[in-house]
């Protein structure tokens, strides 16, 4: 034997010779199984408490009301002194709070709200579209520039270009895998995306049809964009953040619900009257009518027995009472449940105390917990940052300076100015402060020392901008002098 023969890879031991998984391409282990993983996680998402909790949890810490937008122009690059930076960014911040608050092409939501639906929908179904669409200026938006978002469910493969299983052939040749279409070397063309939900129960009357929409335009900016966390080289759908414990949230919403029964059922307090063999029934012995037992002579009235505080009450001879054994106790429900959650947890990347949001232990060890899950807060994050908002960003400010509405020197002359200018900030929720006076100390001596600065602790301690503050707090003191 040599390497893993004796080990994992062994082919003679008892408890691996039977154990043959395949680990094949993206396609085969992602996009051709991705329509059950998002219908089953999506059902966990919104059926089952924990399912639910996870993606609130997720939601909540990575995005929380919106992220907030901090251009930071590398104004060295730029030529400009520090000062003209911050007038600079101080400007696009007001035009772009200006656009962001009509910027939904279905007029429902403004772009804070539009990012916490396309961040859940990416958790839920592993992808989120988000489509450039433009409409003529307005008097309350100047720009013409919106969003369109589109579910995961409603880019797929056209009926009529299906070939086999999730694939399709395209009018030029390409591939079209789940509704997207690559070329031979596999590169992201088009997309293809229908006019509703394929088999939707609702609006049965109406053919579905599919429009195919170029992925990049001439200028090789994007048409559209996917919000998905790419795992393996060669997927084209994401995978839901669900994924990896559908079976084990399934079978543990399963076991609470036989719990739940089994502990409505216990909680009823039934009586039996019993008797030794007799040739008379319960009936008879208490009398049917209450008021003749099996002699027709007795004078014992059914309604009497009733069940009371501190009550004594003689019964027929021959009659007991039995009580229904309610000593079966779920007491390893709990520890068990626990345990799950653990586990679950350490799969989706947080800690049990934040996924249930119950903190009970010291505050040393719950500090512990909200660091680790910011860690995955903030990784998700950046993913949600470069998929989404730096994309749209840098179309908003490309529409702004054409317009004129933003002045940015050199912007459409080199890609390496247009870089400099579009340099910015995500700021999103402030990190829970379990003592406040132990984080404004840690804050004061990261600053003290250079580690951060005070605009980025205004952020990420209280999920404010610092020079907002200084001007606030400079006018509040002229009033109190």
């Amino acid at each position: 034997m040599s390497g893993y023969d004796g080990g994992g890879a062994s082919r003679t031991s008892k408890v691996l010779k039977g154990w043959w998984p395949r680990w094949m391409s993206a396609g085969s282990d992602i996009d051709l199984n991705y329509d059950t993983l998002r219908n089953r996680a999506a059902d966990l998402a919104r059926n089952t408490a924990l399912g639910a909790a996870a993606i609130t949890a997720s939601s909540r810490g990575v995005i929380g009301t919106g992220l907030k937008l901090y251009p930071r122009p590398n104004h060295k690059a730029l030529g400009l002194t520090a000062e003209e930076g911050r007038d600079w960014s101080r400007r696009v911040m007001t035009e772009f709070e200006l656009w962001s608050e009509t910027c939904d092409f279905a007029r429902r939501n403004n772009f804070y709200e539009m990012q916490h639906i396309a961040y859940e929908s990416y958790l839920t179904d592993g992808d989120c579209f988000v489509l450039f669409r433009r409409e003529p200026p307005t008097s309350r938006n100047p720009y013409t520039l919106r969003l369109q978002l589109l579910e995961g469910n409603r880019v797929s493969t056209p009926y009529r270009e299906m070939t086999s299983g999730i694939e399709g052939r395209a009018a030029n040749g390409n591939r079209i895998i789940n509704g997207i279409e690559v070329d031979e070397d596999g590169r992201w063309t088009a997309l293809y995306v229908s006019n509703r939900v394929p088999n939707d129960v609702v609006d049965r009357g109406r053919l579905t049809e599919w429009a195919r929409v170029e992925a990049f335009g001439s200028s090789g900016y994007p048409n559209v964009l996917q919000i998905s966390h790419d795992i393996r080289a060669g997927q084209y759908r994401g995978v839901p953040y669900l994924a990896s414990v559908i079976e084990t949230l399934k079978q543990m919403s399963r076991y609470t619900t036989a719990e739940l029964s089994s502990a409505i059922v216990k909680s009823f307090f039934s009586l039996f009257f019993t008797q030794p063999e007799s040739n008379f029934g319960v009936d008879e012995t208490l009398g049917e009518d209450g008021t003749s037992g099996a002699s027709g002579k007795s004078d014992l009235d059914i309604s009497e027995y009733k069940l009371g505080t501190g009550t004594l009450t003689a019964l027929p001879r021959g009659v007991d009472v039995k009580t229904v054994d309610s000593g079966q106790s779920q007491s390893t429900f709990g520890e068990f449940m626990r345990e799950l959650e653990t586990a679950i947890g350490a799969a989706l990347g947080l800690p049990r105390e934040v996924l249930l949001g119950s903190f009970n232990a010291s505050y040393s060890a719950s500090r512990a917990a909200l660091l680790q899950a910011n860690d995955e807060y903030k990784r998700r994050r950046s993913w949600f940052i470069r998929d989404m908002m730096r994309p749209v960003y840098e179309a908003f400010l490309t529409e702004a300076v054409w317009s004129g509405r933003i002045e940015a020197a050199g912007y459409f002359d080199d890609a390496l100015r247009r870089r400099a200018w579009s340099e910015c900030d995500w700021h999103g929720p402030a990190l829970g402060i379990l003592d406040p006076i132990k984080e404004v100390k840690a804050s004061e001596m990261r600053v003290a020392l250079g580690l951060s600065t005070r605009q980025k602790e205004s952020a990420e301690l209280t999920g404010t901008d610092y020079e907002l503050n200084r001007e606030q707090l400079l006018y509040e003191g002229e009033l109190q002098a």
